[in-house]
């Protein structure tokens, strides 16, 4: 947990006359738990060992930054570095977008998306996202079982 102290200046209305004070106010929020370098390598060691139908495994923070990856090594990307960037950079926007649905619609578990070369699945981590790709030809049930295995490694983490 962290205070932050703020000082408000307020008008106040009393007995006609406005008067100005200074109101001191503690306002205290809970920040997201930062991960280190290792904990995210686990993350990536832990998703890629769930299923040799996994392409990449990275975990993406809030600005679109790559933290730590793992890419089955016989395979060769589908995304230069540069479109890689854009893609992640998405990511964090596109998480920063969907947080104002939170309150309402409650907070995003995982995300699945099919594409035609490839499918992928995103998982929430506080602001960040562990996101991965998955070889297209994967059948549902394996990308259930994937999904499946998942959730408890993020859980631990978020």
């Amino acid at each position: 947990m962290r205070d932050v102290n703020v000082e408000v200046d307020v008008e106040v209305q009393r007995w006609r006359r406005p008067t100005r004070k200074v109101m001191s106010i503690k306002i205290t929020s809970v920040t997201s738990r930062i991960m280190d370098k290792k904990e995210i390598m686990d993350i990536c060691n832990n998703v890629v060992s769930i299923s040799p139908y996994i392409r990449f495994v990275g975990v993406i923070d809030d600005h679109g930054r790559l933290m730590g990856y793992r890419r089955r090594e016989d395979l060769a990307p589908l995304l230069d570095e540069k479109d890689t960037k854009y893609q992640f950079s998405h990511i964090a926007i596109k998480t920063d977008l969907e947080s104002f649905f939170d309150e309402n619609l409650g907070e995003i578990e995982f995300v699945w998306e099919e594409r035609k070369k490839v499918q992928i699945i995103s998982f929430a981590i506080n602001k960040s996202r562990v996101w991965m790709s998955i070889d297209k030809m994967v059948i549902r049930t394996e990308m259930l079982r994937i999904i499946d295995a998942c959730l408890p490694i993020v859980r631990a983490f978020s």
